[in-house]
């Protein structure tokens, strides 16, 4: 099926809007032995978090960020590793499982800002852009895989994941990481998508084109 694609903006940022919930703040308060969590109001709960965090060691808190997001993807020794490694690397663009690169980076990110750049600062990219099918007689819905197959085009042969990914962004394989390298694809009516990456993926010096026109084709 044939698409015309169009990249109308990326934007670059440090955190992604609305990840974190108040639930999450006052759960991770209590853990970082904040007394009264519950009473404090919701607007100042975050900055309170930053404050309990950094009354920690770096990497006790990073065990502590990282057991509350990932015990159920990590063993107890991968944890305390990954504790360890974070202070040096930006372990959510390093990390081998590329499942988890979206999780690591929310833990990465309030790290980050709670110890005023003791960690590595790590960014991600927020991409609008439009799949509109060409004389399609029924509409498919667009999936990760599929948006990064059609968006391939616009991008310099420098990228990484053209570099990494030439099979599956041909279709000559499943692309099953495209789950993982997308955090996010968001459309209210299937035509215009945000999509959510990591800037290690895909950064403002990757797109080389905005406009173009690209195929995927759709299994019978």
């Amino acid at each position: 099926m044939k698409y015309k694609v169009e990249i109308q903006n990326i934007e670059i940022v440090d955190e992604i809007a609305n990840y974190w919930t108040n639930e999450d703040y006052v759960y991770l308060l209590e853990k970082f032995e904040f007394p009264d969590a519950q009473s404090i109001k919701p607007e100042n709960l975050l900055e309170y978090l930053k404050m309990a965090i950094s009354d920690f060691e770096p990497k006790d808190a990073a065990r502590i960020l990282l057991e509350y997001k990932l015990s159920e993807d990590l063993t107890e020794g991968q944890i305390d590793q990954i504790s360890n490694d974070m202070l040096l690397d930006k372990v959510c663009e390093e990390y081998p499982v590329i499942a988890l690169h979206a999780k690591l980076f929310h833990v990465n990110q309030l790290l980050f800002k709670a110890y005023n750049g003791t960690f590595p600062n790590a960014k991600a990219s927020i991409i609008d852009c439009s799949f509109e099918a060409i004389d399609a007689k029924e509409e498919t819905k667009i999936t990760k895989e599929m948006a990064l197959v059609l968006l391939k085009d616009g991008f310099s042969g420098s990228n990484l994941i053209k570099r990494l990914f030439e099979a599956p962004l041909n279709q000559e394989v499943p692309f099953s990481d495209a789950e993982g390298i997308v955090w996010y694809l968001e459309s209210e009516d299937n035509v215009n998508f945000k999509l959510t990456t990591s800037e290690y993926w895909i950064s403002r010096e990757d797109i080389k084109a905005s406009e173009f026109e690209d195929v995927f084709n759709v299994a019978e």
